[in-house]
C-alpha cells in the first residue's frame, strides 16, 4: 500500500550528495570511479540522478565516504545545508525580509 509518495516503492528519483562529497574531498569523478572500480561516467550518471545505484554500489560509496547510506542518498530532496545549520533559508544579498 502506498502513502502517495512515488518514492516509497522505489519508482521515483533517488537524490544524492555525491558531487558535494567529492568536492569536499577534492576528488574528480575519475578519482572516485577508480576507488570504486566503476567507470567515471557512472559517477556522472549518479550525480545527475540519471541512474540509481545498485545496493552494492550504494554500500561501496557509504564505505568510501565513511557515512551512512542515508547521508548520501534520499528518496526526498536534501534540504540546503544553510537550512540545516541555520534552521531557515539564508537571505540573499539585497533581499529584505
Amino acid at each position: 500500500m502506498s502513502n502517495g509518495n512515488p518514492n516509497v516503492n522505489g519508482s521515483g528519483p533517488l537524490y544524492n550528495r555525491i558531487a558535494v562529497l567529492r568536492a569536499e574531498r577534492g576528488l574528480s569523478r575519475q578519482d572516485l570511479a577508480d576507488a570504486l572500480d566503476v567507470n567515471y561516467q557512472t559517477i556522472g550518471f549518479l550525480e545527475r540522478g540519471d541512474y540509481n545505484p545498485s545496493l552494492t554500489l550504494a554500500f561501496a560509496l557509504a564505505r568510501y565516504f565513511r557515512l551512512p547510506i542515508e547521508a548520501i542518498f534520499s528518496p526526498e530532496p536534501f534540504r540546503p545545508l544553510s537550512e540545516q545549520v541555520y534552521g531557515e533559508p539564508r537571505q540573499k544579498p539585497g533581499e529584505s525580509r
